[in-house]
């Protein structure tokens, strides 16, 4: 890509001034990255402005951005923050925090074409920044008016193909008194029809249920928006049930078609690491795991067909992905193994270690109710109150997130949500049993570094509530270490000492749902449902201020940060970390819109 700054609008500081100033937060949308200017630009703008807005959100659809190493060479000189977070260069949302103290500038990148990313968006822009582009038609520009924001500012460079009288039915009014069609920039937002609010506004505190990796990031993100957060925990201390594993991996998942799981788990993949950064989760001193590098070995040759190709057909950077020969990936284990997919920012972290992190980096903003069990809900006015197995309230606010997993199901308001759990044993292995591994191995399972001088080997998948270790468990978790590693002898000789002294380990029950997706936002009101007509997913009543953050299933870890960021964007009225046909396939009200349209049929 080259650089082509004069082909992008050009403002100054007093255009952006003007504009954000007295509101809390502020949005920008450019199309086309060009060089960076325009986003310097902005950034200097806001961080120079003692009135500027605490949170500015600026937004970029570029179907082919510059690379790391591009940035680093443009005459632009963007600060090395930038440079440093900047993603790698595949589809989809992209979304980087660049702070200073304690306001945020969030730049987002979207890796898309115009004509598809547009539509998708889900946020209210209070400032267009808009070059040509040969996708620019009528439908892209009614999407400009449903994005607008009241007394939106459009600044436009080059030809788009609209005269002065298209812009005016999309909404559109020229600040320029001139009649000429070439002046009609800069125009406002100001609709001949009344638009709605972007958002409502609610006192700014929630009540969080349940200290695993999705309460905590719950907390970690609206926190780090000024929200004050009550976390209510039945345990004495956090990560104790399915995210209480001694280590877990992190990692993508990719496919051929690039499916939703694909695109689902890459964006979560990468913002889980922009959160991490965030909450110190990496400081040294926590010892919370290991950024090393997970190999994903193909468990057969289908599946390894099946890498191969999609390995050709996307050609991923190699600081995402890299697929590897057998050879080659026996060649960097040290070892012999399989075919697969390398992911070299991938790793292993102590969840434990992640939930502390998170909820320390909230300081005093969240007050913990440890060992303490919320046993129902009840609504008066505009408050929930949440209250223990003797009706005696615990604490009250008008937002509530369940992040409790399967226990979201003994509230009245929550008890139809198809929730399943999946009971998971993972095996402890003394360290000094296996080689020294320089990376994650993970396939049908999965090996992790060492903590404290054990490894984690698993886990299981089994149809059963059985709370204890068992020998069946572990030897299935053993039979797929062969599989890993190619050395049936190894797992025979671990096998045969696991009969003569059982293999230490735990057990989890995971969250899944009925489409082993998780269930991100505001709960359907099932019995408004019930008496509605044919209705759409944006149009089913809801549980008011009541939300989900659940089902991450065995990707806690990755799933939970972008859950939360999910969930703090629709509370704040932000704009959204993903499309919106990607936030459909999370939506919690999708089962309860499909049994009551199954039920109409």
């Amino acid at each position: 890509m080259t650089p082509s700054s004069p082909d992008y609008p050009q403002f100054n500081d007093a255009d952006l001034q003007r504009h954000w100033r007295g509101r809390t937060q502020f949005t920008i949308l450019q199309n086309g990255f060009g060089d960076g200017v325009q986003l310097l630009q902005a950034w200097l703008a806001w961080r120079s402005d003692t009135e500027a807005p605490g949170r500015l959100h600026y937004l970029v659809i570029d179907p082919q951005p510059p690379t790391r190493e591009q940035l680093a060479q443009w005459p632009s000189a963007l600060p090395e923050q930038l440079q440093q977070a900047w993603p790698p260069q595949v589809p989809g949302y992209h979304r980087l925090f660049l702070t200073q103290r304690k306001r945020q500038l969030v730049f987002t990148l979207i890796n898309g074409d115009l004509l598809s990313s547009l539509p998708q968006l889900d946020a209210r822009i209070d400032f267009f920044l808009l070059r040509s582009d040969q996708a620019w038609n009528s439908a892209l520009l009614k999407w400009l008016s449903r994005l607008a924001a009241p007394q939106a500012r459009v600044l436009a460079q080059g030809a788009l193909p609209f005269g002065r009288r298209e812009w005016q039915q999309a909404g559109f009014i020229s600040e320029n008194k001139s009649e000429d069609e070439s002046n009609f920039m800069p125009a406002l937002f100001s609709p001949r029809w009344e638009t709605s609010s972007a958002t409502s506004h609610i006192e700014r505190k929630a009540i969080v249920i349940g200290a695993g990796l999705a309460g905590s990031a719950a907390c970690e993100s609206l926190a780090a928006r000024g929200w004050q957060v009550t976390l209510i925990e039945q345990h004495a201390q956090a990560a104790q049930e399915a995210s209480g594993n001694l280590a877990g991996v992190y990692m993508p998942a990719i496919s051929r078609d690039d499916n939703p799981t694909a695109r689902l788990t890459r964006a979560a993949f990468l913002f889980a690491q922009q959160v991490w950064a965030r909450s110190g989760v990496f400081d040294r001193a926590r010892q919370a795991g290991q950024a090393c590098g997970v190999l994903q070995v193909a468990r057969d040759a289908e599946q390894a067909d099946a890498f191969e190709q999609a390995a050709r057909h996307w050609n991923y950077p190699a600081g995402y992905a890299q697929w590897l020969s057998a050879d080659e990936a026996s060649a960097r284990l040290g070892m012999a193994t399989g075919s697969g997919w390398f992911f070299p920012t991938g790793g292993w972290l102590r969840p434990a270690i992640v939930c502390e992190a998170m909820l320390e980096a909230c300081g005093d903003r969240v007050q913990r109710h440890f060992q303490q069990t919320a046993s129902s809900l009840r609504r008066t006015d505009d408050t929930w109150q949440v209250c223990n197995v003797d009706g005696k309230m615990i604490a009250q606010a008008p937002v509530v997130i369940l992040a409790n997993g399967m226990h979201a199901t003994r509230f009245a308001q929550a008890d139809s949500l198809p929730l399943q759990a999946i009971r998971g044993q993972v095996s402890h292995l003394p360290a000094s049993a296996l080689p020294d591994l320089p990376f994650v191995l993970c396939g049908d399972g999965y090996l992790t570094g060492a903590v404290d001088g054990v490894i984690s080997m698993g886990a299981s998948y089994d149809q059963d509530d059985d709370p204890a270790l068992r020998i069946d468990s572990h030897r299935g978790n053993l039979d797929k270490l062969g599989q890993l590693l190619r050395q049936p002898e190894l797992a025979a000789t671990l096998t045969s000492a696991a009969n003569d002294m059982p293999l230490s380990g735990r057990v989890g029950f995971r969250c899944v749902s009925a489409d082993r997706l998780p269930l991100i936002g505001s709960l359907p009101d099932d019995a408004a449902l019930a008496s509605a007509g044919e209705v759409q997913l944006r149009d089913v009543p809801r549980q008011p201020q009541l939300h989900g953050l659940l089902a991450c299933a065995s990707r806690g870890l990755i799933w939970a940060p972008l859950a939360a960021e999910i969930l703090a964007c629709h509370l704040e009225g932000e704009p959204a970390p993903l499309a919106k046909d990607l936030l459909g396939l999370l939506d919690p009200a999708r089962f309860a819109l499909k049994a009551h349209r199954h039920g109409r049929r």
